[in-house]
């Protein structure tokens, strides 16, 4: 697992340190920097994946993130033209990746060459999911890879190949039996995704086919209704939310022990309720094992998460919270807070914008 990440000079963090749990969950105020961990975490793995990592320098562009060239990326502040992260997995000793600064180049020339623990860590291996908030649309029908699903061990950046992993492996147990949903009939994938998407939209049942012929699979929605089971829905003639929640759910239902998700927005265009549940789904998740980054503006995830504490479902240990701010209008420069999280699901600090505008509204409205 991932222990701490220290990011020097990038973007809106001069000197940033983030301590991290299994269950990592960012937020802020919109250009507050939240987001600056994971394209961290993302630009490593796409330098690792183009072999320009260890011995070349950092790739900005990819198929993970493009974030421009070396003057989009170097913090304003900078006293030197470096850019460092130093990563410390557990067991190992801290590893630094020190990038030299070229401000019209999408590669930022390494400093000196890296060694990479050994064996590799999920962050550079198949057992890496990202799921971006640019997520797939419902269509009747999404396109087939093999080589994504069996090859790659993915269900695509956007969730696009989810539909043929569904078609694929709905049958096969979870590899974490914590995360069979208490009315599943079964430890199948299928079974329980129904059961979880169930909490968000009650009585529905999922339907992957696939079609070799034409390389592609379709999707469709069916509901329970007492005893009955109604027809087939095209996932255009139901919320768009089912659709776009999908991945979300198969990447934590599908996760081993030390597999690492990385989330945006998992919360998107879901009732309150839902938010909640994806919350505890993903609390049941890191006490298993998984190490998840999750960026959200949802309280009900959060508060989700907070109820698994206290139930016990998942170590208030395990999970980390971190909100960025800017104290200072006059400095271009993020502020990291570290909110924790007691044994009761209780948060000793609330900065301001931390989750806090329902309380603001509703003393107006008292």
């Amino acid at each position: 697992m991932l222990e701490y990440i220290r990011i020097q000079r990038f973007k809106s963090l001069g000197d940033a340190g983030f301590p991290l749990a299994g269950l990592n969950i960012f937020s802020g105020l919109n250009g507050m920097g939240k987001s600056s961990l994971i394209q961290t975490l993302l630009l490593l793995r796409q330098s690792m994946e183009k072999n320009t990592l260890t011995n070349k320098g950092l790739l900005l562009k990819g198929e993970y993130v493009s974030l421009g060239t070396g003057q989009d990326i170097l913090s304003e502040n900078a006293e030197t033209e470096t850019i460092e992260f130093t990563l410390v997995w557990q067991n190992t000793k801290p590893v630094n990746f020190r990038f030299n600064y070229s401000g019209k180049s999408d590669l930022q020339p390494i400093d000196s060459p890296v060694v990479l623990p050994d064996p590799l860590p999920a962050l550079f291996t198949k057992a890496f999911q990202y799921l971006s908030a640019d997520r797939i649309s419902p269509k009747a029908a999404y396109e087939a890879s093999d080589y994504y699903i069996k090859d790659l061990n993915s269900i695509g950046n956007h969730g696009e190949y989810t539909a043929h992993y569904i078609a694929e492996n709905g049958l096969t147990p979870l590899s974490i039996k914590a995360l069979k949903h208490h009315n599943a009939p079964s430890f199948s994938l299928l079974d329980n995704l129904d059961k979880w998407m169930s909490e968000i939209s009650p009585g529905i049942r999922i339907k992957a086919r696939l079609h070799p012929h034409i390389n592609s699979v379709s999707l469709s929605y069916a509901f329970e209704q007492g005893s009955e089971v109604t027809a087939e829905f095209k996932p255009e003639n139901v919320g768009f939310g089912l659709t776009f929640v999908l991945p979300v759910l198969v990447s934590v239902l599908r996760a081993e022990p030390g597999d690492m998700l990385i989330i945006e927005n998992p919360e998107a265009h879901l009732h309150p309720g839902g938010q909640s549940v994806l919350g505890k789904l993903c609390a049941i998740a890191a006490a298993n094992g998984v190490q998840l980054f999750i960026e959200t503006h949802s309280d009900h995830f959060l508060n989700g998460v907070r109820v698994a504490v206290k139930e016990g479902v998942i170590k208030n240990t395990e999970v980390n919270l971190f909100y960025l701010e800017r104290n200072d209008a006059s400095v271009h420069e993020s502020l990291v807070v570290i909110p924790q999280i007691d044994e009761q699901g209780r948060i000793d600090i609330w900065p301001k914008g931390f989750f806090d505008e329902a309380d603001i509204l509703l003393e107006k409205l008292l």
